[in-house]
């Protein structure tokens, strides 16, 4: 793969990684391409609608005994799959100051394994480009969106499914042919999750180097994307996640065009708070939080308020969430029919940012939040990230802070509002609200103290380090961009 030079061409000797500063601007310059040839946006959905129909695609809910490979152990009732791969669900047992009503039992996705979620980039006609996939995963509520060029557990690439290879998969594992834009381990929902982590990749080929993309495969720029965005349940959740991590600082010194680019482009943008204020700030956190769980046999659910049939484990509240079971028929994946558990949401989540001028740069107020799984005790997250059900009626949970600021804020405060599913390969019809809401000019700096202002950049630069920002503070960053 040719090397880089200043101006962020292809040179002919090799170079691994990218220089951050250089991707930024070219980030910045595909930012500005509403549309491009390979694949207009005016036709994605039609797309999208083709390729649902050529794939012969059907989940059908089934009963826990007709999962195929999966079963529950008569000692410890997790539910596994023969192989031993893939993942588990298990009980896990947790007691945290942040979460009210101390200890909790509830079943939990146990997946040590990292999985691949990777996107190939490419210069056509000099503009970045992005090749996206329309991809089904069985909990998705609309079948098909737009997927990461590979997403893939590491079981299957590694063959235990015994299916198909994965297109496109050699270019993320050897170094040889593409070099690195985005390498980084990120979390998953650290509610269902116990401490996951994939391994989220931008590699970028040659402009010359014309791989075979296939009906599946499209070619976009940011600018595509950025109006992608913008649309309910399009862009999935990992190619959310993934292009997140793009850096953004340092793209565009004094960068003109509204306060939003430059919180993410400009140079000379002041932020709040130093690096080492917030590295202060969040090692506090984590220390000071009491966060204690161990694993449990998933038959000890039920004496926090679980129940389990043959049909789901759900809790006897009604909120939460419940384990289900699904069969699945997809034409166009590496096995064409597979059984698997999924998890389902029983109500939706609001996932919101609030932001405001400080020092004449944009900020956005995050929370370090303590999940049930989360691998570090805290993570980044969004100034609200909860379920409004779960905080309405008489035996209803405390709101947390800034609920009321984003639901009661007027309509022209409210500049990102749409409706975002989460992976489709181990939830069920899994939906958020992701808000951002611009906030007044006399609205409180001040907040608690497990609360931060921090600018855009400041973000995308923690981006390139795992275990700081969780998925659902990733979203809201690249969602952000549709706002320039």
């Amino acid at each position: 793969m040719p090397a880089e030079t200043p101006d962020g061409a292809l040179a002919p000797r090799p170079l691994l990684t990218a220089d951050r500063t250089v991707t930024a601007r070219r980030l910045l310059a595909s930012a500005r391409v509403p549309d491009s040839p390979p694949m207009p946006v005016a036709r994605v959905q039609e797309w999208l609608d083709e390729r649902a129909s050529a794939g012969r695609f059907q989940v059908r809910p089934v009963p826990f005994g007709q999962l195929r490979g999966w079963s529950f152990g008569p000692a410890d009732g997790n539910l596994r799959h023969e192989s031993g791969r893939f993942f588990s669900v298990e009980g896990l047992r947790a007691r945290s100051d942040a979460t009210a009503g101390g200890e909790r039992c509830q079943p939990i996705i146990v997946q040590p394994e990292i999985g691949m979620l990777g996107i190939v980039a490419r210069e056509i006609d000099g503009v970045l480009h992005f090749l996206m996939q329309a991809k089904m995963e069985p909990g998705n509520v609309n079948t098909v969106q737009l997927s990461p060029t590979v997403q893939a557990t590491r079981s299957n690439f590694t063959g235990v499914h015994r299916g198909r290879g994965i297109p496109h998969l050699a270019l993320f594992l050897s170094r040889g042919r593409a070099r690195v834009l985005v390498d980084v381990l990120q979390s998953e929902q650290a509610d269902w999750f116990l401490a996951k982590r994939n391994r989220n990749m931008v590699v970028e080929i040659a402009p010359d180097d014309d791989i075979e993309v296939g009906e599946d495969f499209r070619w976009f720029t940011f600018g595509q994307l950025r109006t992608l965005l913008l649309r309910d349940n399009l862009v999935n959740m990992d190619s959310r996640s993934i292009l997140a991590c793009l850096p953004t600082a340092g793209g565009a010194p004094g960068a003109p065009g509204g306060d939003v680019l430059r919180s993410f482009y400009d140079s000379e943008a002041r932020p709040r708070h130093t690096e080492a204020e917030f590295g202060s700030w969040l090692t506090g956190v984590r220390a000071q939080r009491e966060l204690v769980r161990r694993l449990v046999p998933l038959h000890e659910v039920v004496t926090d308020g679980w129940r389990h049939d043959e049909h789901e484990i759900a809790h006897t509240s009604g909120r939460r969430f419940r384990v289900m079971g699904a069969d699945i028929t997809a034409g166009n994946r590496e096995v064409s029919s597979w059984s698997q558990p999924l998890i389902q949401p029983q109500v939706p989540g609001l996932m919101a940012l609030l932001v405001k001028e400080i020092g004449g740069t944009l900020h956005a107020l995050v929370q370090a939040r303590v999940d049930v799984g989360t691998l570090n005790v805290a993570e980044l997250a969004p100034t609200v990230h909860c379920r409004p059900a779960d905080h309405a009626g008489p035996d209803a949970e405390p709101a947390p802070p800034y609920l009321t600021d984003v639901v009661s804020a007027p309509t022209g405060r409210v500049c990102y509002d749409t409706v975002q599913s989460e992976e489709g390969g181990r939830f069920y019809h899994a939906q958020n609200r992701y808000s951002i809401v611009r906030v007044p000019d006399d609205f409180p700096e001040e907040t608690p103290e497990d609360y931060l202002w921090l600018t855009l950049a400041q973000l995308t630069e923690l981006l390139a380090h795992g275990n700081y920002l969780g998925v659902e503070l990733r979203t809201l960053v690249v969602c952000a961009h549709t706002l320039y």
